[in-house]
């Protein structure tokens, strides 16, 4: 029996995904909760498992393709019609029960179908593959023409194949050079300029070169629309500082080398997260959100600490739960894994909401500051800059010492300058003098 799989709501009230890659082709045998796609929201990159158990006929949809909540993606051919006790005596995994259009347990039970639900049956097994001349299917088998059909695939990581998209090259045309035949960024893009050059007249290939169009969608799409509605509802303000850190990166050299800290990543943003938390403490009415329904100012008594992440698929802010009832060891771990997971696309979007106060780590970029936009719902965001060498005068004498800068933007209508320059300055105080935070 021939089932379909549609595209399901993946949460959060988004009503489109992109179809990143498909872990199988026609042919192969998958068992229920086997991840057979990887989708991308508008806020992540999700596996989707197989609610299904059986044979892959057909792939209805194509990668890179944008599709609504409830397009048909892929049909299965049941284990009921390839091999299945014909009296449907005894359900296999992912057999379905008279009438029912989700799969069950051996016992019956109904098996979320929702990312990471149920056990994980097994790995995506191959079909041997049938050529296009082989006999003609009989009743109850899977036709050989659609099996056949989309059988090859190349072997790509999901940002390459984003670029191909991006550049209209066809991934079956390149000449993979990575090794065990994965197609490389250097690839696509050599592939697109040969398609250039041979399309193009010489004046058409300049014009080319100087223009670039990339879709907006995903998380870029996402982001422009909260970026837009951020500036244009919250009035900004940002106040700048320019501390010496030297005290405080002579403390992580320390840290690093104590047992306490064995096998935990220390670095200059996690000193600034806990001079943050500390100045929030202090003044806990900078971490607030404006409730424009009730007018009212909502202050939260605990902090979900944003830390925004530049990643393949765009600027991220994953967000820390309660950082503020975190140690230094664990708000070290916790900023390492939220790195981790943005890096490698899988950030889920219940992990980038509910914010209340955020910082942005422009330094990594060899930046000294900046005016950062407010993500939507807070009301303070902190930019910190790049730690270097600079003269500056110390104990009456100019000598080298660490710098950084600080820029703290926030919401007029919920922090006045006063609060804004006291969050900004308990904070590069910290920074200045660690010992300060015991005070």
């Amino acid at each position: 029996m021939l089932k379909e799989f549609r595209l399901p709501d993946a949460g959060e009230g988004l009503t489109e995904a992109d179809i990143v890659s498909w872990r199988v082709r026609p042919g192969d045998t998958v068992a229920v909760n086997d991840v057979i796609v990887d989708i991308e929201t508008a806020k992540s990159v999700v596996e989707l498992p197989s609610p299904y158990a059986g044979v892959v006929v057909e792939l209805l949809v194509a990668e890179g393709q944008t599709v609504p909540v409830g397009t048909p993606m892929i049909r299965i051919q049941t284990e009921a019609a390839v091999g299945a006790d014909p009296d449907g005596g005894g359900r296999g995994n992912g057999s379905l029960p008279s009438g029912s259009g989700e799969p069950a347990d051996s016992e019956g039970e109904r098996t979320p179908m929702l990312v990471g639900y149920g056990p994980r049956v097994g790995a995506v097994s191959r079909r041997r593959r049938v050529e296009a001349s082989a006999p003609a299917a009989s009743a109850g088998e899977v036709s050989p023409q659609e099996v056949v059909a989309g059988l090859f695939r190349p072997m790509a990581k999901p940002p390459v194949r984003k670029l191909a998209r991006d550049l209209g090259v066809d991934l079956n045309t390149v000449p993979p050079t990575g090794r065990g035949g994965v197609v490389t960024r250097q690839d696509v893009e050599a592939a697109a300029e040969r398609a250039a050059a041979a399309t193009v007249t010489a004046d058409e290939r300049v014009a080319l070169r100087r223009e670039t169009r990339v879709p907006v969608k995903g998380v870029r799409k996402l982001t422009a629309q909260a970026m837009v509605a951020s500036a244009f509802s919250a009035p900004h303000v940002t106040e700048w500082v320019q501390v010496d850190v030297t005290r405080t990166v002579k403390l992580l050299h320390r840290l690093r080398r104590s047992p306490d800290f064995a096998g935990v990543r220390l670095t200059p943003l996690v000193m600034v997260a806990r001079a943050l938390l500390v100045a929030v403490r202090r003044h806990p009415q900078v971490n607030a959100s404006w409730d424009e329904q009730a007018q009212e100012i909502v202050t939260k008594h605990y902090v979900n600490l944003g830390i925004a992440a530049a990643t393949p698929r765009g600027l991220l802010v994953p967000v820390i739960p309660d950082a503020d009832s975190l140690g230094l060891r664990e708000l070290a771990q916790a900023i390492s894994v939220l790195a981790k997971t943005a890096r490698d696309g899988r950030t889920q979007p219940s992990e980038m909401s509910g914010g209340t106060i955020t910082i942005t780590n422009v330094g990594v970029f060899g930046v000294d500051g900046g005016t950062p936009i407010l993500p939507p719902g807070q009301s303070a965001i902190l930019a910190v800059g790049q730690v270097a060498e600079r003269p500056w005068v110390h104990k009456g004498r100019v000598r080298p010492r660490q710098v950084t800068t600080l820029s703290l933007s926030f919401d007029h209508r919920i922090v006045d300058g006063e609060l804004g320059s006291r969050v900004l300055a308990d904070a590069a105080a910290i920074l200045n003098d660690p010992g300060t935070a015991l005070v």
